[in-house]
């Protein structure tokens, strides 16, 4: 039987802590995988701008925690539009719970209490539950107060944006696990060309990936080039 509770979202297996480069998030990345791996932690709550890969760490959570034989489920409230906050009722005997994008909800009643209950029963139960928004908990606005102490109260990591060459080093590594090599000569060339933020790289990463396979032919500048230009 699997672990992994099926919904309709994108699976999560690729998304793993070795495709995740942590530049100066190193501490953010250790403290993950020596939770799941030895210690128990009930909640944590990951907070960052976009693009600094809060998705990656929580879908990779479950991703090992999967591996170990945890029941888990991961939530992306940016896709809120195709469930309901009664989606929260009966997950928390689940062993981990992600919950991305919660700042997609504050100010909502009926999710602001779903989530306020499903953290209540998952404490008690002593499973865990990650959390993670674009905001700090104090600064959400959240109109529920309870929910808001709830959750200051667990364990908070800020996530940092990657430097210019955090960034491409990042790109490099994804483009390995795909089978293919990015030089620094192709890197420089497109980083000159293209919003250098991570959802565009790696947006870019699957073009590259696609054309490549298509055509059959290497990664070059050229290439790029004429990739660029269509």
């Amino acid at each position: 039987m699997s672990s992994q509770i099926p919904l309709p979202f994108g699976k999560f297996d690729r998304f793993n802590f070795e495709l995740f480069w942590p530049g100066s998030n190193q501490q953010v990345l250790a403290f993950l995988q020596q939770s799941l791996n030895h210690d128990h932690i009930a909640n944590v709550y990951l907070w960052g701008e976009d693009g600094t890969g809060k998705s990656h760490l929580l879908q990779a959570s479950c991703a090992l925690a999967a591996s170990r034989l945890k029941k888990v489920i991961y939530i992306p409230l940016t896709e809120k539009a195709q469930f309901a906050p009664d989606l929260l009722n009966g997950i928390e005997s689940l062993d981990l719970v992600c919950i991305d994008d919660v700042d997609e909800v504050v100010g909502d009643p009926e999710w602001e209490l779903a989530l306020f209950n499903l953290y209540n029963r998952m404490f008690a139960l002593k499973n865990s539950l990650y959390l993670s928004a674009c905001t700090s908990p104090a600064g959400l606005d959240i109109n529920l107060p309870d929910l808001k102490s709830r959750l200051t109260a667990g364990v908070t990591w800020h996530l940092s944006n990657l430097d210019e060459k955090d960034k491409l080093l990042a790109l490099q590594l994804r483009a390995k696990s795909r089978g293919f090599e990015l030089s620094d000569e192709v890197i420089e060339y497109l980083s000159r060309r293209v919003a250098r933020d991570m959802h565009s790289l790696f947006s870019w990463l699957d073009k590259l990936d696609q054309a490549t396979l298509v055509s059959k032919k290497r990664i070059t500048v050229p290439f790029v080039r004429e990739l660029l230009e269509e």
